[in-house]
């Protein structure tokens, strides 16, 4: 038996030793599902729909909170307008509310200039992620969304072995490309054992002003039939919009016209 690093996940050994990695959120916290929002590749509009998401459960009348664990990249703060700062005191942090009351933690709630760059290793990425759920007091939230960073490394695989997780959202668009990075975030799911609730497929048209017409700048969508290869669900499909565009730049994400994303949620 080679020497036991107390990573689980690739170990075919029944020893004693496996244990689960899931840590326990703050003892003030009381959270009852977590949704994370994952793509492959950055530049797909991960964030924009977990802002989407958040907002949409909100106006449906649910405690809803986002953990921001696109350290390097964090962008949920400007997306809902949000200029202080988190606090904390020796019980633990506190999460900022944007004006609708989702519950927001974020690395540039932290920093002293939002566009201080965070020049960190990915251990030390991973670590912050962890104390986002386990020091951060969140109160009572039916649905929290963590806004994942792109791609399957540390992050990633810190949220998925410390936070339980229920299900996941996959971004896509419409390039042929994407599928492929799409099957990644899938294949890493099912590693994890993780559900997938479904596929989002961002910037999937551009509807004319003029006559209303979608125009697919990307393509034609493989989104129908990247879905099916794998037996999921094509959630949304969502346009290119300047208006919700310009909604997101000012921080007034909460006041755009959401479109629909079919999470199935539960009391």
């Amino acid at each position: 038996m080679s020497e036991c690093t107390h990573d689980c996940s690739n170990c075919s050994e029944n020893c004693s030793e496996k244990k689960s990695f899931i840590e326990k959120p703050h003892e003030k916290s009381k959270i009852k599902k977590v949704i994370g929002v994952v793509s492959g590749k950055g530049g797909v509009g991960k964030s924009l729909v977990t802002g989407l998401l958040a907002v949409q459960t909100a106006r449906k009348g649910y405690k809803t909170a986002i953990l921001d664990a696109d350290i390097t990249g964090p962008s949920i703060p400007k997306m809902f307008g949000i200029k202080e700062k988190a606090t904390g005191d020796e019980t633990g942090l506190y999460p900022v509310e944007s004006k609708t009351g989702v519950k927001i933690m974020s690395l540039n709630l932290l920093l002293e200039n939002d566009d201080d760059p965070v020049v960190w290793r990915g251990p030390v990425i991973a670590g912050a992620v962890k104390q986002f759920w386990t020091d951060v007091i969140w109160d009572e939230v039916d649905y929290m969304f963590v806004d994942m960073p792109p791609g399957t490394g540390d992050v990633p695989l810190t949220v998925f072995q410390s936070i339980p997780v229920d299900g996941i959202v996959i971004v896509s668009t419409p390039q042929e490309l994407v599928s492929m990075i799409v099957s990644k975030a899938v294949k890493m799911a099912d590693l994890m054992k993780i559900p997938v609730y479904g596929v989002v497929e961002n910037m999937s048209y551009v509807k004319c002003p003029d006559c209303g017409k979608e125009i697919n700048l990307f393509g034609e969508s493989h989104a129908e039939e990247m879905a099916s290869k794998y037996g999921l669900n094509v959630i949304g499909r969502l346009p290119l919009d300047p208006k919700v565009a310009s909604a997101c730049d000012k921080g007034l994400i909460e006041l755009t016209s959401v479109p629909a994303i079919d999470i199935k949620y539960e009391d």
